[in-house]
Formats: structure tokens, sequence, C-alpha cells
């Protein structure tokens, strides 16, 4: 009885051991990688902004941190922050399930400006807007558009034609969105916004021509108002 005990139990032990090692390997695979992703996309932001101070928090251990770059010298951009949400990658049993829901990598990007935003618009993929996407509050008084970027469709929101030129210019520049699912340049607020997918390698010529345009149209909206 105890022989056929033995001979039972040690399969069972050894599939333990090796799952055991599984799952730690796929741990530190998973952490290393989540880490290399905010890193890079994180570094994007910084040589695009170039700021005079930042500082970067963790906020859910390795699925999520967060940016703060100050421009203190004289910019049309005051302060950029940034919230990256990662795929659980070091959990192999939780993966899947986050995968179903989240999706992908996610890249929140806040721009806050110095000068008033010359009116309201809004770029948002259109599978993005109807998956649990934003809602703009002010859709209802914004002319809206239906747009071809590259090879996704895009809904184009509007308050005047400065701005859907802005970003009708923007579309013919950059043919290929990317990891972009959202712009939105919110004039009462001195803020735009870009939500993207931080695709290793690739944040910084994604999030770049977005900035220079949201600097751009302030810069337009100061010249229009004092010729």
């Amino acid at each position: 009885m105890f022989e056929h005990d033995n001979i039972v139990g040690q399969p069972l032990f050894y599939l333990f051991i090796a799952a055991s090692a599984f799952l730690s390997m796929f741990f530190f695979w998973g952490r290393r990688r989540n880490r290399r992703i905010f890193q890079d996309a994180f570094q994007a932001l910084v040589d695009t902004v170039k700021p005079d101070d930042q500082t970067f928090t963790t906020i859910g251990g390795v699925v999520g941190y967060h940016a703060n770059l100050l421009v203190k010298r004289k910019s049309p951009v005051s302060r950029v922050d940034a919230t990256i949400t990662l795929l659980p990658r070091q959990s192999f049993l939780y993966l899947p399930v986050s995968f179903a829901i989240m999706r992908f990598d996610r890249l929140f990007v806040t721009v806050y400006l110095r000068s008033d935003i010359p009116g309201e618009g809004h770029l948002i993929e259109r599978a993005y807007a109807g998956f649990r996407g934003p809602k703009i509050t002010n859709e209802q008084r914004l002319e809206k558009e239906s747009v071809r970027w590259g090879k996704l469709d895009f809904y184009l929101y509007y308050d005047n034609l400065s701005m859907r030129e802005a970003l009708h210019r923007h579309l013919s520049e950059n043919p290929d969105p990317g990891g972009i699912r959202h712009i939105a340049m919110v004039p009462g607020e001195r803020k735009g916004f870009v939500f993207l997918i931080p695709r290793m390698g690739r944040v910084g010529e994604m999030f770049g021509p977005v900035y220079q345009m949201m600097v751009s149209v302030t810069s337009t909206g100061k010249k229009g108002k004092n010729p």
C-alpha cells in the first residue's frame, strides 16, 4: 500500500513543481515585458515634450504607471500628464480574462496648454467609440463626419471650420494612425487629450505629430485674435 501511494504521488509532485516553475517564469517574463513597455512609452513622451521636471509613479504594481512632465520655461505647454495601464502579463491565469475585457494596453495623455484653443474637436475611432468608449459631452452641438484614417474608420467632431481644417490637415500629413484611437481638443479647459495603444518603439512617432498639432492650433488661434 505504501509503495502504491509513493508511485502515484511522485508524478503529482513533479507536476506541481513543473507548474510552479512555469508560473514563476511567466511572472518574471510578464513583469519584465510590462516594465519595458511603460519605460519605452514614457521615454518617448519625455523626448517629445522635453520637460524641465518629471515624476513617475507606480499606481498598479506592474500594470499601471503615471507620469507628470512639467514645462517651466516659456512654452505653449505647461504640463503633460500620462497614465498607462497594461495587461497583467505577469499572471498566466488572469491574463486571458483581462485580455477579453481590456483587449490591449492603454496610454492616456493630457496636454495642458497655456493659451485658449480656438474650438472643440475630436477624432475618435468608430469601433472604440462603440466599445465602452468615452462619451463626448457636447456631442449634440458638434458637427460630425465619418472619415477614413489609414485602415480604420473614425468620427470627426468639430464646432468650427478652423478646427475641422486642423484635424483634416493632421489626417493628410499623417496617413497612418498607428495605435491612436482618440484625439480631443477641449477649449474651455485648455486641454488636449490623446488615447493610444502603446506599441514598442512607436509611441514617439504616433504622439509627436499630435503634440505638434495641438501646439500649432493654439498658436494659430492667438494669431487670429491678434493680427
